[in-house]
């Protein structure tokens, strides 16, 4: 029998052909008017899908990378700063902080549950003097998504900067930075902007701009004043990965033609088919306020979570997420991210109950997830 393979994973996400092939056309000099064209075109896009007018700025890393370039060009040693720690993500930020010596005031909550603008603000009041609010938009490793908008209220009446990782949300749920106040935002180019894994982008407000004024900690490859000032001359201060911005160039031309707004209506639909086919077989889902980025599943009490994913996996190649550390087997995610559409919310569905089957869950009726998910389908393709 062929088996075909299917990404169902929160990243790296399925890719368009139109944008695969354009990596096989022979790659151009990055110091060129040539190149310099396709890189502003990317910037303006970016800009699109941030919705800033702020510049923004393109790496060479994964995410993680601009997390980190948004530590260390806006803070110096010492400075109090408060991270919101909902999963492993969120806990990358705590992570970072203080691997710059940072005095790092770490919220934890627990995987899938909430957090509101209140109790951060309450928490701002409890450390005067913060500098810097670190949070995340979707915390992937439970599809939780966060009040970015209220946070982004409480901080800016501070004197702190709200600085909030979009790598696997912005794009796919709302979060335009500018009208919800966040200062620094970054995200990363294998989620929902549709291409490999391997660029990181990054934008700046006003107010966090003076922050990097008067940065002290230190950087080099990733002082975001170089990038700022090769942006001025339409190119970066270093070697940039050419074939990945020129597919990001031709992704991004999909994104404005299908829109913004309807890509992310096109996320919700996906997430409501998702949540309603699950239900329908008895399964919880694990987040209190989840998103329209990935599902993230509670496994029956009487599977084992390591084996469900290896069957999806290997047998039906569904290639689902387990949970992380140190939860793994404990639920599992499917994606529902960039260019995906409604039958891969199908097929992984079917897979999963053929799955549940095979490791002999039958407490439901075969069949029921894939109907309650197309009935939210067929009245979202009407």
């Amino acid at each position: 029998m062929i088996k075909k393979y299917y990404l169902l994973s929160p990243g790296p996400t399925p890719i368009p052909d139109r944008v695969l092939s354009v990596a096989a056309e022979p790659i151009i000099h990055h110091r060129t008017a040539e190149f310099s064209k396709i890189f502003m075109e990317v910037t303006e896009g970016l800009k699109y899908v941030f919705q800033t007018k702020e510049d923004v700025y393109i790496l060479a890393s994964s995410g993680t990378g601009a997390m980190e370039t948004a530590v260390i060009n806006t803070l110096s040693p010492g400075d109090k700063v408060i991270t919101i720690n909902g999963g492993k993500f969120g806990e990358r930020w705590g992570n970072i902080c203080r691997a710059f010596g940072l005095d790092t005031k770490e919220v934890i909550i627990p995987w899938g549950e909430d957090y509101s603008p209140e109790k951060l603000a309450d928490e701002i009041k409890k450390n005067p003097g913060v500098r810097a609010v670190f949070t995340t938009l979707s915390e992937t490793s439970t599809g939780a998504i966060f009040d970015i908008k209220g946070f982004g209220e409480v901080v800016s009446e501070t004197d702190a900067i709200l600085v909030v990782d979009g790598i696997s949300g912005l794009g796919a749920t709302p979060c335009p930075m500018d009208e919800w106040k966040i200062d620094v935002m970054v995200t990363g180019s294998q989620k929902s902007f549709m291409i490999p894994p391997g660029l990181a982008y990054i934008a700046f407000s006003p107010k966090a701009w003076k922050f990097v004024e008067s940065s002290r900690l230190p950087k080099f490859y990733y002082d975001i004043k170089k990038y700022r000032k090769n942006l001025e001359k339409q190119t970066t201060p270093w070697t940039p990965a050419i074939s990945l911005i020129i597919q990001q160039n031709k992704a991004l031309d999909l994104i404005k033609n299908m829109g913004l707004e309807n890509l992310l209506k096109h996320h919700v639909l996906l997430g409501e088919a998702t949540r309603t086919g699950v239900k329908a077989i008895g399964l919880e889902l694990l987040a209190k306020k989840p998103g329209n980025i990935l599902t993230a599943i509670k496994t029956p009490a009487s599977i084992d979570g390591n084996k469900l994913v290896k069957t999806m996996q290997n047998k039906y190649m569904a290639y689902i997420s387990n949970a992380q550390d140190p939860h793994k087997g404990e639920f599992f995610r499917i994606a529902h991210l960039g260019y995906m559409g409604g039958f891969d919310i199908v097929t992984a569905l079917s897979a999963l109950e053929m799955t549940l089957l095979d490791l002999g869950y039958s407490q439901f009726q075969p069949g029921a997830s894939v109907a309650a998910a197309e009935k939210i389908l067929r009245e979202g393709w009407s």
